[in-house]
């Protein structure tokens, strides 16, 4: 699989354009059968598109085991919808959308990525498989289902274009978040981003900002920005399963190795997570805060 011009602009304003070329050749159009069982396993989806606006955003998924499944090699099936006042939930209705999704497994610290074309189906989507590849497991907190904890309904939607004074404590707290990217011709890119509390800084009611850690060596996330600012993040809460969207554009200070994010919406989603999870143990590879 080819790495696109912003990509590769990436690479090389990070001095990674051989590690790439390495990573490159695992990328494949197809799911294994090792990665299909690991699907099957899995009880998170991270999912990343664009709305109606052409806004990106990032949402949670969750289920139980085999809400995922792989019916061929091509082809992903999901048996789960966001919440309903989830700014995706009527964009993966649509009859074709271009979905980056993230699979993880927090327990093991594994995560695998399926990007392609998505068609609604009834309670889920199936999505045909375009990039489908592993990541290492460096930054992810180590965390496990709690099992038997009431999950109460999901509460209505609340709607902003600025964080609030307690939605700022927790973007100013979190340890992980999950990033949605596209490139110019709108294919969607999911990621994550983990960190010791305190690792995303909050600038203002309508700025973030946080550290690039050295990664797999791809700069899909970064190389999508070069080209194209749009990006939707969500920081979940694990306690609670609540999740907290943004949206807005993105941009990269390659001096500082930072990425500054400014937001144009939030929307908050009490209780959208119907699981819930343990306290962190928190990634080895995670640097220090400066």
């Amino acid at each position: 699989m080819g790495y696109h011009p912003g990509e590769r602009a990436a690479q090389a304003l990070a001095g990674e354009t051989e590690r790439a070329d390495h990573l490159g050749r695992s990328i494949r159009d197809t799911v294994p059968a090792v990665a299909a069982a690991f699907l099957a396993q899995r009880q998170l989806l991270v999912v990343g598109a664009a709305d109606g606006a052409g806004r990106m955003w990032t949402t949670v998924l969750a289920g139980e085991p085999g809400f995922i499944s792989v019916p061929d090699e091509r082809t992903m099936s999901v048996a789960a919808v966001p919440h309903p006042d989830d700014p995706l939930h009527d964009a993966l209705g649509r009859p074709t959308i271009q979905v980056g999704t993230l699979a993880l497994e927090p327990a093991t610290r594994r995560r695998m990525r399926v990007n392609g074309t998505a068609h609604a189906r009834d309670l889920g989507f199936v999505l045909h498989a375009e990039q489908v590849f592993s990541n290492c497991p460096k930054y992810i907190q180590k965390r496990d289902p709690v099992r038997d904890t009431p999950a109460p309904l999901p509460g209505p939607g609340r709607w902003g274009d600025e964080l609030t004074t307690v939605q700022r404590l927790v973007v100013g707290t979190a340890d992980t978040f999950f990033l949605a990217t596209a490139d110019r011709e709108g294919r969607a890119d999911a990621s994550h981003r983990g960190g010791n509390p305190g690792f995303v800084e909050t600038l203002s009611p309508t700025s973030l900002r946080w550290r690039e850690f050295p990664g797999n060596g791809a700069y899909m996330t970064l190389g999508n920005l070069e080209l194209n600012p749009p990006a939707g993040l969500v920081f979940p809460d694990w306690e609670t399963g609540d999740l907290l969207l943004l949206t807005g554009e993105a941009r990269t200070d390659w001096q500082q190795r930072s990425v500054t994010f400014d937001l144009t919406a939030v929307v908050e989603l009490p209780g959208a997570l119907p699981l819930r999870w343990s306290e962190p143990q928190y990634s080895p590879a995670n640097p220090p805060l400066r």
